[in-house]
């Protein structure tokens, strides 16, 4: 390059380094903004993950106050034996069969701090009258032909000698109703629509193992679902017995019950709708399911030894099996369309059990497999919480978050029903 050309360019003076704090500076910044990126990808990846394969969570928290005694009274009225005690003097079944909640309930009461001596100090009245202890059925289950009226008998005899019933028109008495549909007081839902509630429990509380999400006579009142009552397993079993996922349970899936393989049709309809039929003829020569049609003392053990126990409606919804394999350890599988299950606010059902449609039950296998490679484990470690099994278990005296403990948590949600509580006015006057 010429000399001349070389004087006519503008010499640029040579750039100084970087003060070293603006370096940091520039580090930190450049820094920060990869930092953000890196989150927003991340956030947007869970979220989509979480969104399209959910996974099981640990079961909520308790509400608040839920260890707390429940702060309400209840009178039990002393009814003469015929109502209740001398039911359980003629038959030893009518504490332990499957029934039983309507004992258990008022025996634990009675015998509670929550029990007041004086009806003026009660927000909520008992009125234990045992209608399901009648064995006198050729079949052995108890019969209901003396509900009605021995209940309104009960009813008339209340509210003739104490002013109690009058006063609130029943509002703040509570009857036990542990039958298949309730206060209905039949075993055949068809029945059950055309009798409805006796007219003069309508205005009262129900405490009630019937419970189902759709419009039906038995449960158009005040009521709270109750779990049924079941042969309960010592404390120290469940306290030493390893937790259902640490443990390998040698029986995959397990029923042990009534299963027509001929279904007959009574007054046009079906045992379970025909869902137990069907699990019949699809698994009963599938070795990895135990089906067995005849009882047995020992099925609690069978149970124990389960990993999936089912749960299919009967007449009813309900069944003793849900509780009975909660206890034990056993994932209750629930196949009874639209039922609604015992303290859902204490009990985070969804995650420890599986609800299967019943027109599904022919798919049982694969669906029971598809959890078994997923979520299984968790869902094991949610039913071994021993406040789960507590909340469903009926004890004599009542402990502090057994089942008794929880009706009282729920009566204590409708002190807007007391007489005590609204200032000595019916909810009707309070109302205008």
């Amino acid at each position: 390059m010429a000399m001349a050309e070389l004087k006519k360019m503008k010499v640029l003076p040579r750039r100084a380094p970087a003060p070293h704090h603006l370096k940091k500076l520039l580090f930190f910044k450049k820094y920060y903004r990869w930092a953000l990126w890196l989150s927003l990808s991340l956030s947007l990846y869970f979220f989509h993950s979480s969104f399209l394969f959910p996974t099981p969570t640990a079961p909520p928290a308790p509400a608040v106050g839920a260890h707390h005694p429940p702060e309400l009274g209840i009178y039990v009225y002393d009814l003469p034996p015929s109502y209740n005690r001398d039911w359980l003097a003629a038959d030893g079944r009518c504490r332990s069969h499957l029934f039983a909640a309507e004992v258990a309930i008022n025996e634990a009461l009675t015998g509670s701090p929550l029990a007041v001596s004086n009806p003026a100090e009660a927000d909520f009245f008992l009125v234990p009258v045992y209608v399901s202890c009648n064995f006198s059925t050729a079949n052995g289950f108890p019969s209901l032909s003396h509900a009605r009226p021995l209940l309104h008998s009960a009813v008339h005899r209340v509210s003739a000698l104490h002013p109690f019933w009058n006063r609130s028109s029943g509002r703040d008495h509570v009857f036990i109703a542990s039958h298949d549909y309730g206060a209905c007081f039949h075993a055949m839902e068809d029945a059950t629509v055309v009798d409805g509630i006796p007219e003069f429990m309508r205005n009262s509380v129900l405490l009630q193992t019937f419970g189902v999400r759709s419009p039906l006579r038995c449960q158009e009142v005040e009521h709270v679902v109750i779990p049924p009552k079941h042969q309960h397993v010592s404390s120290d079993v469940t306290e030493w017995a390893p937790r259902p996922e640490a443990v390998k349970r040698d029986i995959w899936v397990f029923f042990r019950g009534k299963m027509e393989v001929h279904p007959k049709n009574v007054s046009g309809r079906f045992y379970s709708k025909k869902v137990r039929t069907e699990i019949w003829n699809r698994f009963n020569g599938n070795r990895r399911f135990h089906l067995r049609r005849k009882r047995f003392d020992g099925y609690r053990s069978e149970i124990a030894r389960s990993v999936f126990c089912l749960c299919p409606l009967g007449w009813a919804p309900w069944s003793p099996r849900l509780v009975e394999s909660v206890e034990l350890g056993c994932v209750p599988v629930v196949i009874a369309d639209g039922i609604r299950l015992p303290f859902p606010d204490t009990v985070d059902w969804p995650s420890i059990s599986l609800t299967v449609p019943e027109h599904d039950v022919g798919r049982l296998e694969s669906i029971l497999d598809h959890v078994a490679a997923t979520n299984l484990t968790a869902i094991q470690s949610n039913l071994w919480d021993p406040v789960v099994r507590r909340t469903l278990t009926f004890n004599l005296p009542m402990r502090e978050g057994d089942a008794t403990w929880q009706v009282a948590r729920a009566l204590e949600g409708k002190l807007d029903r007391s007489w005590r509580r609204n200032g000595g006015r019916s909810q009707s006057e309070s109302d205008t």
